[in-house]
Order: structure tokens, then C-alpha cells, then sequence
């Protein structure tokens, strides 16, 4: 987001206070929705809960289409919509919620670096195994991202959004990847993680910011989507200090919820 566009959403933002029917939309919790999209769903709601914003959960099968940006989650606010962690992280601050003021300058940059982490490494592996993988693709993405369309609608926008998917990976030198070097990125991303946690509870010590947050959702997401191979989940679990840290946030943020009602599977922890 430019300056300039942010100075626009803390003005409008900081007019009116942080409504009780807030609402977050996302695609079809049990049919439709897919791994990357569940992980920057449950970010957001996480980071909502960490801040004590009250938010509702809405699926629609048109959610993406919905999104100004075109993409999901995004957030019904009073009279605005917000999509993506990042715009929502300024929106909620302009509105006096911030989890990171705390932080000094240095401690600030070293968060957006591990984000940015996450999500080059992270939503990144899980879009190239969700449409570039073939047997992924062909047994779970296609399907559950067309089920909601008529034929032929629902095999004309697969095949746009998994062709929009290999162009992204093309760009940035992911085409040529083959899917155990993939798994490898997600590995290095974890030990990097995982070596900044440590023994902390959060990333920066008592306390959880948008960067416990996005972490949560993305890596609590990857241990409890079934895809064809436990491969991705496997690299998480190899991490004990991620998977607590998963568990806390869990109980911490969701223990009002079923399990099932976060992500659709039991609990890797019960």
C-alpha cells in the first residue's frame, strides 16, 4: 500500500469506532475454500482476536470476486472493505489497535522482515503444490475451486487462475522448481522460525504481534489441510517449539471454538 494510500484509510478509518457486526469473507468453508486462502483467512481472524475486535465469519462462493483486490479474506467495516493482513493491520491501527506499538524501530523492521519471509516462502509453496503440482491439482485444487460454478464456467476460471498461478511462479523463478526443492524452501523457512521463537511464547517475547499472527494461520493451516502427501505438514513437525507455539495460540485465541469450526479438521494437538 503507497503513503498515500494509507494516509486515505487511517482518515477514514479513524472516524468511527470498530462496529459489533464486523464481518470477514472468505470462500466456502467446506467444499471450496483451498490451503492458501484458509492460511490468510485464519491470519486475519487471529490477529482480529489478538487485538479484542469482535468479527464474523461469513463464507461466500463468490468471496474472491467479492474482494476489492480480488483477493481473500476481506473485511465489512461500517461503510468500508479492507482485504489482505496488511491493509487490515493499518485499518485496525487507525483506529487506536495496534499489537506491534511496543516495539522499537529495529524490533519493527525485523517483523515485516520475517513477514515478508512467510509470505515469499509460505503462500508461495502453497500456491506452486496447490495448482502446480500436478496430483494436487487434479485431485483437490481444481475441484474444490470449481465446485460452485456450472459447467463450463467452473473449468474456464480453473484453468484462468491456475494459469494466472504459473505465470506469478514464472516471475519470480519458481517454475523450474521441482516439488522436493519446494519442500526444502518450506523447511528453511521454518528453521528460520523456528530459530527466532526460541523459548519465547511469540516471536517478540510475552507479547503477539500481526507477525504471530500471519505465522499461525499459514503454518497452523498446513498442519491440518489433507492434500495428497503429509510431505508439507511433515516440514512443520519437525519444528517442537512451532507446533507449541501453534497449540498456544490455539487455546489462547480459539479456545471459544470447536476445532472444526477453525479449520474443518480435529486439532493436530488433542
Amino acid at each position: 500500500m503507497s503513503l498515500a494510500a494509507e494516509a486515505f484509510v487511517s482518515q477514514i478509518a479513524a472516524v468511527e469506532p470498530w462496529p459489533e457486526n464486523a464481518t470477514l469473507y472468505q470462500p466456502l468453508k467446506d467444499d471450496q475454500i483451498l490451503l492458501s486462502d484458509h492460511a490468510s483467512s485464519l491470519a486475519v481472524q487471529a490477529y482480529l482476536r489478538m487485538c479484542t475486535l469482535p468479527v464474523q465469519v461469513a463464507c461466500r462462493a463468490n468471496a474472491e470476486y467479492m474482494s476489492p483486490s480480488g483477493k481473500v479474506p476481506f473485511i465489512h467495516v461500517g461503510n468500508q472493505v479492507v482485504s489482505e493482513l496488511g491493509p487490515i493491520v493499518q485499518f485496525t491501527k487507525a483506529k487506536g489497535h495496534s499489537l506491534s506499538d511496543g516495539l522499537n524501530e529495529v524490533q519493527k523492521a525485523e517483523m515485516k522482515a520475517y513477514m515478508e519471509l512467510v509470505n515469499s516462502m509460505l503462500l508461495t509453496a502453497e500456491l506452486y503444490i496447490l495448482w502446480c503440482d500436478e496430483n494436487t491439482a487434479k485431485q483437490i485444487t481444481v475441484p474444490r475451486y470449481s465446485i460452485p460454478y456450472p459447467w463450463p464456467l467452473n473449468h474456464i476460471l480453473a484453468y484462468q487462475k491456475q494459469w494466472e498461478v504459473k505465470r506469478k511462479m514464472k516471475a519470480i523463478g519458481w517454475a523450474g522448481k521441482t516439488i522436493d526443492q519446494v519442500y526444502e524452501d518450506v523447511s528453511q523457512c521454518c528453521q528460520a522460525l523456528s530459530q527466532r521463537l526460541g523459548t519465547q511464547p511469540y516471536f517478540f517475547n510475552k507479547q503477539p504481534t500481526e507477525l504471530d499472527a500471519l505465522v499461525f494461520g499459514h503454518l497452523f493451516t498446513i498442519l491440518t489441510t489433507e492434500l495428497t502427501s503429509d510431505a508439507l505438514a511433515d516440514r512443520v513437525k519437525n519444528y517442537s517449539n512451532l507446533l507449541s507455539f501453534c497449540q498456544r495460540i490455539e487455546k489462547n485465541y480459539f479456545g471459544d471454538n470447536d476445532s472444526s469450526s477453525i479449520v474443518g479438521r480435529t486439532s493436530p494437538f488433542s
